[in-house]
């Protein structure tokens, strides 16, 4: 089960090292070959079906990201939890509102996540 303490914990080094745009530093809390979907992924033709597997694509497609929006910064708004999943609430590019899912193994690693944007 995860913590109140945890998810915390998780959601500010997450967006700490999103903000850091330390990509190796993000992908560490990923299972090698965790699930990662979005509509993002198909806007910017990386995905056909908003879904990759895998810290090489899934990496890949957050390179082009950052490359694309040299000046991304998130800001955390709110952390919620549940027994093995954190959901971030948080403000993105161009100030928008996102919410990713994730769900965590045994480990304390992320094998899924699903973003999600207004």
């Amino acid at each position: 089960m995860i913590t109140r303490e945890q998810a915390l914990a998780f959601a500010q080094e997450w967006i700490e090292a999103w903000n850091a745009h330390d990509l190796s530093r993000v992908l560490s809390h990923y299972e090698d070959d965790f699930e990662m979907s979005s509509p993002v992924m198909i806007q910017l033709g990386e995905s056909e079906t908003g879904t990759l597997k895998g810290k090489d694509k899934v990496g890949a497609y957050w390179k082009n990201a950052l490359v694309k929006y040299p000046n991304l910064h998130f800001k955390l708004v709110e952390v919620l939890s549940s027994v093995d999943s954190v959901v971030i609430y948080y403000h993105t590019i161009n100030n928008k509102l996102s919410a990713e899912f994730f769900m965590f193994n045994e480990k304390g690693k992320v094998y899924k996540a699903i973003g999600h944007y207004n």
